[in-house]
């Protein structure tokens, strides 16, 4: 049964970020964690199957081809605790492969509730899965996890779909630090990186010609209007994708098509957009598989072994706590 945490996040909370990323001098920034609402998580998974955004399905087909190899480098007993879970669906591989070996303590971390229902549903005919969902952001979600680990059991992370690329690169070091110190020796996490590929593949999956990545951005201002009383007109924005060379980074952003003033009732501002200005809502870094293992270096982990897609660059590591 998946046990759903009573926690989410508070109309202020949503209203503090959302005031303090459109009042930022220069560029003005939206948290991507708030895409996620029940709308949101939807047109992600649309996103998901797009021929265009191969992400999601070269993270599966490494699971699914190579999840023994995985966990039996994993030490058990084991409770598995995941960042941002959403439906869990390439998940399940890993844990139909733990269950051969033990039965086996799911957590799932999310901020969306939807995401926690449709894991449960994924996984509730694996028999010997124990499910507890904690609706809590990542890295107050593993300390409840660690606080609950049975006596003598390891802890593995799973930090999969290349979410540590919505962070800069020494901002992605410093949570993947915080996530080791909630760690003991001889826990590990599963990190997955999507890998350089050319820039036209990389904008053509986040700009897919059916305009669902851009209707999945626009949401972003859907829900602040639902839920903050906001007056953003949706038919004034345009979705944007760039790459940054240096940065190595996909940038989506929503661009004003003309001047204009925007008021959120409930986080207590209004401010102004000139024509062509825009709001940055995610990063998406890209990585050379080379890297990574420097990566968990400076994070207190050990690289102990990478699986590779070939389809679409992309990777699957496993980190051992030091």
């Amino acid at each position: 049964m998946l046990t759903q945490g009573i926690i989410e996040f508070s109309v202020a909370d949503f209203a503090n970020d959302i005031r303090a990323g459109l009042s930022k001098e220069g560029q003005k920034e939206l948290p991507s964690k708030y895409f996620y609402d029940d709308i949101g998580s939807a047109l992600f998974d649309a996103i998901c199957i797009l021929p265009e955004y191969g992400l999601t399905r070269a993270d599966e087909r490494i699971l699914q081809e190579h999840s023994e190899a995985i966990i039996a480098r994993v030490p058990i007993p084991v409770v598995v605790a995941e960042l941002g879970s959403g439906n869990a669906r390439k998940t399940r591989w890993l844990l139909e492969a733990f269950c051969r070996r033990q039965p086996t303590t799911y957590y799932p971390i999310e901020i969306s509730r939807s995401a926690l229902a449709t894991a449960k549903l994924q996984l509730q005919q694996i028999e010997c899965i124990s499910v507890v969902g904690f609706e809590k952001e990542y890295l107050d979600g593993l300390l409840a996890v660690a606080a609950r680990r049975p006596e003598g059991h390891h802890l593995l992370v799973l930090f999969l779909g290349s979410t540590i690329g919505n962070f800069d690169r020494p901002a992605g070091v410093r949570f993947l630090r915080e996530i080791r110190r909630i760690l003991e020796p001889g826990d590990a996490m599963l990190l997955s990186t999507d890998l350089e590929k050319s820039v036209p593949q990389l904008i053509l999956a986040y700009n897919d010609p059916l305009g669902v990545t851009a209707a999945f951005n626009l949401n972003l201002l859907a829900r602040i209007n639902r839920e903050l009383d906001a007056d953003f007109d949706l038919h004034q924005f345009e979705h944007v994708v760039r790459f940054d060379h240096p940065e190595r980074r996909i940038e989506m952003h929503l661009r004003s098509t003309r001047a204009q003033t925007v008021s959120i009732p409930k986080a207590g501002l209004t401010f102004h957009l000139r024509n062509g200005e825009t709001i940055w809502t995610e990063s998406s870094h890209k990585y050379a598989l080379e890297e990574v293992s420097g990566i968990a270096a400076r994070s207190g982990f050990r690289c102990e072994a990478q699986w590779a897609d070939h389809e679409w660059p992309f990777a699957v590591s496993l980190f051992m706590a030091q």
